[in-house]
């Protein structure tokens, strides 16, 4: 059986060998299920966004449930957690209505970015899903001038150019096509900036709640609830309920099986994303990151049959090669840092 295999395996090897296996293996499994629940998630909303089949069109709605499975999971493993400690554990979650209205303005940059993204990817194909949200880089540099007031090195703004450059191509040829919605690409650079100010506000966010990554996903998720109530009372959204597939039809089970899985995933992206950076690092995640849409870009062209013109690929790995080239160019910089930062500490110390 698989416990003697397992056994044979370790007595046969040598303990390094076997435990570098181990961990090679380990690294490999984790990734594999971060790329597979990512693209997963994002084919999922595509169908729930933008299915022909389906009359009912609500993306408010939509988000909206996403979001309180969210809240509904984080409650119950909190909860589980609490009954059998031995057998699981998770962040205790005590619900403070002073520290929900903390987090509100925090919570409003997380609404925007959810709902920008599912709008973006509702008008754009999947293929170029990525491309219309890779502004997020160039963002991030921005607003860290302006609102950090830290500036950037050389390497990370030429790296900038090359997603920029990667990003105009592949635009003008999508328009060249005739296959781009304005809209859509309007939606991912609304998305793109709302990502990047929503990296920069949340380490203010987690002061309110312990520096708990668990808490603030609950608090934001509960808090956009109620702003997505808001907004399909506003926008008369709750009108599409008529729509919504007839119950006990095929179409009903496919339509409200699928809303639960994007809920569920939409939970546990959170959850490989950390255990990912964990088994790896930073670096590994934003580099496996940018290698998954790569590989999510590729899928959706091949499943639609959507053939692109070279110069629309090219667009597409300079977009590729410049995110990782930034990501490493960051990495280093961090690890300058804290080299400085170690030395001047043995300065002190040896003084």
């Amino acid at each position: 059986n698989a416990t003697n295999f397992t056994s044979t395996v370790k007595r046969s090897l040598p303990h390094s060998l076997y435990g570098m296996a181990y961990d090679a293996g380990k690294i490999c499994g984790v990734v594999s299920l971060y790329w597979f629940v990512s693209i997963s998630l994002v084919f999922a909303n595509k169908w729930l966004l933008s299915n022909s089949d389906i009359l009912f069109d609500a993306p408010l709605f939509i988000t909206w449930f996403q979001c309180l499975c969210t809240v509904a999971l984080c409650g119950s493993l909190s909860y589980a957690s609490n009954l059998y400690p031995t057998r699981l554990s998770f962040t205790a979650i005590d619900f403070s209505f002073t520290t929900a209205l903390k987090i509100l303005p925090l919570t409003v940059v997380f609404f925007a970015m959810i709902v920008c993204n599912n709008f973006c990817l509702k008008y754009l194909e999947v293929s170029f899903y990525f491309v219309a949200r890779s502004l997020t880089t160039i963002f991030n540099v921005i607003l860290t001038y302006v609102v950090l007031k830290k500036t950037t090195t050389l390497k990370a703004l030429m790296c900038c150019g090359v997603i920029i450059l990667g990003y105009i191509a592949s635009v003008l040829e999508e328009n060249g096509m005739g296959s781009l919605s304005v809209s859509g690409l309007i939606f991912g650079v609304l998305a793109s900036f709302a990502v990047a100010l929503f990296s920069i506000m949340t380490s203010k966010g987690l002061a309110h709640v312990d520096d708990n990554i668990w808490k603030l996903t609950f608090y934001n998720n509960l808090n956009s609830s109620l702003l997505f109530i808001i907004g399909i009372l506003l926008t008369a959204e709750f009108k599409e309920f008529q729509y919504l597939p007839p119950f006990f039809s095929l179409m009903s089970l496919l339509f409200w099986g699928t809303m639960l899985v994007s809920g569920v995933f939409g939970f546990a992206i959170s959850y490989v994303t950390a255990w990912q950076i964990q088994v790896t690092s930073p670096l590994t995640h934003n580099i496996s990151g940018t290698a998954k849409a790569a590989a999510q870009t590729l899928l959706a062209a091949l499943i639609a049959l959507d053939f692109k013109s070279p110069v629309w690929w090219i667009g597409n790995c300079l977009v590729v090669i410049g995110s990782m080239a930034y990501a490493y160019v960051r990495h280093q910089l961090s690890v300058n840092a804290e080299q400085t930062n170690a030395d001047d500490l043995k300065k002190v110390t040896t003084s």
